[in-house]
Order: structure tokens, then sequence, then C-alpha cells
């Protein structure tokens, strides 16, 4: 009969490499040694092929009751260790529980600063340029520019904050909308011209969706061959670009505006899902902006030749699109200054608007 006296022997040795192991890595290199692929167990469970049947008989159970008693005592040794280096770390990683907590990031982009970084975005895509200009302004820029002459009506439709006069007696005002923007930029006359000019603007009214103070952007592109076609195509893109669909379903209404001829104001078909809007679905139609080509009058009274030049102008209010896309039902919440209401509509500084990975 087959000698399993050096099993004995071989047990031993392993036992006692195992027994000395004082980290894992160790032991790992322990089993290894005895039971991996060209460990001394394993060398001789492969000599099993060249006994005869009867050393067989003995020594098949014998190796494999080696591997299994070695296995056991690798993993109770494992098991040791593993608890001998977490009391080590409890002992030596207390922690002191009356230092303060870690401070938790606060702060977030306001709803409306995430929409004008949608606008920038999308319309920038497009060739835009951001322009600005002062929030007070003169008459000049505000009105007469725009053509709205002394008297005419459609100033006092402005709801106009006025400033005192000068010691010319001219009045400045708070800009009513962004428009003198587009003046400045033609009074440079550097053609063509293709800008949005994102911003604050007054006007005296508090309601549920009006404020003295809100956000408006217009747009305005001037050369020598647009026409209205281009300013179709152009706010198609950009409805759906912000509203994320490639479903968009429009119509143009006559309207009239001072200082575009002719002027339109321009519905899309939506649907209200809950609090928010679903734009390019539905059977309602909402107006979302106004537009036109820009008035004649305007364009000579920036010193331009109304023969020679043409455009259109756009113009939207920043805090409506903010309401229509994030669902707020109540403009003046986004001037309470409420860290809740900013916790809950408030966006991550670092997830920045773009066209590739979405807007919002």
């Amino acid at each position: 009969m087959t000698d399993t006296s050096n099993l004995d022997t071989l047990e031993a040795g392993v036992r006692s490499q195992i027994d000395g192991a004082t980290d894992e890595a160790g032991l790992d290199a322990v089993r290894v040694a005895a039971l991996g692929k060209k460990g001394s167990v394993s060398l001789m469970m492969r000599e099993l092929g060249k006994m005869s049947p009867e050393e067989r008989q003995v020594m098949g159970p014998a190796l494999n009751g080696l591997k299994t008693r070695l296995n056991d005592a690798i993993e109770a040794r494992k098991a040791d260790l593993e608890a001998a280096a977490l009391n080590a770390a409890l002992a030596s990683e207390t922690v002191d529980v009356t230092l303060p907590v870690r401070p938790e990031p606060q702060g977030s982009l306001h709803p409306i600063t995430q929409v004008m970084e949608e606008l920038a975005v999308i319309f920038a895509d497009m060739g835009f340029a951001v322009a600005e200009g002062p929030d007070v302004e003169t008459d000049f820029h505000n009105f007469t520019a725009l053509n709205f002459p002394e008297g005419h009506p459609a100033r006092d439709t402005q709801d106009t904050f006025f400033m005192k006069p000068d010691a010319d007696g001219l009045r400045k005002v708070l800009r009513t909308h962004t428009s003198p923007v587009q003046i400045r930029t033609m009074l440079e006359g550097k053609t063509p011209i293709r800008i949005i000019a994102p911003g604050r603007v007054y006007r005296c009214d508090w309601d549920q969706t009006h404020t003295p103070m809100f956000h408006q952007v217009e747009g305005l592109v001037i050369d020598k061959e647009t026409h209205m076609g281009h300013l179709k195509g152009t706010l198609m893109d950009f409805i759906a670009a912000f509203f994320e669909t490639d479903q968009v379903e429009a119509q143009f209404r006559p309207h009239h505006f001072p200082f575009t001829e002719p002027s339109a104001e321009m519905d899309v078909r939506y649907e209200r899902v809950g609090d928010a809007v679903k734009v390019g679905s539905g059977d309602k139609w909402m107006e979302i902006l106004g537009c036109g080509m820009v008035h004649p009058n305007v364009i000579r009274n920036c010193g331009l030749d109304p023969d020679e030049y043409q455009g259109f102008a756009f113009g939207m209010g920043v805090d409506r699109l903010a309401m229509l896309k994030y669902g707020a039902p109540d403009l003046r919440d986004f001037f309470n200054s409420d860290v809740r209401w900013m916790a809950h509509y408030g966006f991550s500084p670092l997830l920045q608007a773009n066209l590739a990975t979405g807007l919002s």
C-alpha cells in the first residue's frame, strides 16, 4: 500500500507557513505555493494519472482531503487577519464626534441665469454675438430711435419709470426693453449685424405674470438680403433647441410694433403636462414672442440707408421662458430670494448648458 507519510509532512509544513503569515498578501503567497497551478499539492495530484488503480484508491482521497484541510486552514487564517486589521483600524481611526460636520456644497444657478446661458448657447450656434447696454437709457435710445415720436401713445403703454430731469431738463428712463442695445449696435455702423441682447428691463407692473424688473432677450439681424423667411427659420430653430423637441408647429399672426414692419406675434402649439408646458404637441396655441422686419425709420435713425440695408428683430421674456420650460407657476417667486425655492428650481453651476449633452 502507498505510503502517505510524506503527505503528513507536507501538510505540517504548509500549516506552519499558514500560521506564520502576518498579512493577507503573505497568506496568499502560501496558498499559491501549495494549491496554485504549480503548487506542491497540485503537482502531486497530477501524478495520480500515472499511478496504478490500487495506488489511486489510497492517494486520491488522501490528496483531496489534504487540499480541503489546507483550504479551510487558509480561510480561517484569512478571517483572523481581517479581524485583526479591523481591530487595528478601529483603534487608530477613532472619530472625534465633537468636530463640526463637513460643509455640504451650497448654492446653485438661478433659473433665469440658466435660461440666459441656454439662450446664449443656442444663438451662438446660429452665429449670433451677445451685446449689452446700460440699464438707465436716454429717451432717444429707448423711444425716439425706435420710431416712438414725441407724444406717441405707445410711450404710455410701456409703463415707464422716468428719472428726475437733469440740468438740461431731459429725463432718462429705466429701459423698458433691451431694444436700445440694438440701436447702440446699429449706430456703430459695423454691418452686417447679428446679435442678441439679453438683460434686465423695467416697467411699472406687478402681478402673477408681471414684475417691475424682469428680463428680456432681443435679437437683431441687419444685412442686405435678410427677409421674413430667415426670421421664421431662425425662430423655429430656436424653439426646437430651447424646448428640446423636433416637433415644432408655429403660426405667425399679424401684429403692430412701432419698430418693425411688417410685425407678427409667434404662437406655438403646446399641451400642459402637470405644471410644465410641452411644446410640439396638443391642440392649444400660445403666444411666445414678438418679431418682425426692422422698420425703415429705425434703420434710418441709426445712420443706415433703408434702401440698402434691411433685417429682422425679435424679443421675448426670459422669465416667462423659464416658467414655461421648468414649470414655475408664479413669476414673483423668481425675485423672492427664497433658498427653498432655489433648492428646488436651481441648477448646478458645474452642469453648463451645451447643445452636445443637452441644455438643462
